[in-house]
């Protein structure tokens, strides 16, 4: 791992693994189960090492958010509608709006493949640039093709992705599971920043947490789940499961027996 890499350390713990929970969804597609975000920030935080927010609800919820790693958003990845052109993400803020709102890193989205990945990587390069001079360590969510893009999701377009982010500068790359254990391992491998894997839209929470199992069995440092916390019908078991296999070793199975 590069020793210029800027850890966002409040999110990883001494296990050098993280568990955090993205609650910036409102800006890109709908979000039952958010609708109280003071409530989930609350009920969530004894098991989340962070959470990610976009700008107003990092300025809203400061005292909920207050204990916990801080992430925030610069970008908007709204999916386009049916007709409009598909713009993928668009960069919104930097630097200047983490340190407002004490942010310990930002994150943005990189669409490789995308038909406007040229703006996509010259807005992350920029904000990579302007954070790293601020002291500021950078997430970066790298997508084959754009947001929901799983017929893309494979292992050699998703390896290439996490690639493409580190090397852009990334100190931490987000990305899509590829389906396997040996093929995210071999991801992993050809990375020298931390990959995180994320969840995507809500599912059953044994696929979730055998994935995550496997995830860190191949050498993961962590997740990035939102949906399959906020939207099961119990947040904070779920929650605790996860924790327990992150942090604790735990399996998938004896997760669920939890």
């Amino acid at each position: 791992m590069s020793t210029d890499s800027l850890l966002p350390s409040p999110f990883f713990q001494s296990d050098g693994r993280t568990l955090i929970v993205p609650i910036d969804h409102g800006t890109a597609i709908p979000v039952p189960g958010l609708e109280d975000m003071g409530a989930v920030i609350e009920a969530l935080s004894d098991f989340a090492d962070g959470f990610v927010v976009n700008y107003g609800v990092a300025r809203a919820f400061r005292p909920q958010l207050a204990t916990k790693a801080l992430c925030l958003r610069t970008d908007v990845y709204k999916p386009a509608v049916a007709g409009h052109t598909d713009h993928g993400a668009y960069m919104t803020y930097g630097a200047t709006e983490a340190d407002a709102v004490e942010a310990h890193a930002v994150m943005s989205m990189l669409y490789p493949h995308h038909a406007n990945e040229a703006q996509m990587f010259r807005e992350n390069a920029a904000l990579l640039s302007e954070c790293h001079a601020a002291g500021i360590p950078v997430i970066i969510e790298s997508l084959p093709y754009g947001l929901g893009q799983t017929a893309h999701y494979t292992p050699e377009h998703i390896g290439f992705a996490v690639r493409a982010a580190a090397e852009l500068g990334a100190d931490v790359v987000k990305t899509a599971w590829p389906g396997d254990q040996a093929a995210f391992g071999k991801i992993v491998e050809a990375c020298f920043v931390p990959v995180i894997v994320l969840g995507g839209a809500a599912s059953d929470e044994a696929g979730i947490l055998t994935m995550v199992e496997q995830s860190i069995k191949a050498g993961g440092a962590g997740i990035a789940i939102g949906r399959n916390v906020w939207q099961q019908a119990n947040p904070l078991q779920m929650l605790k499961r996860l924790h327990a296999v992150v942090h604790g070793g735990a399996t998938a199975a004896e997760a669920l027996r939890m």
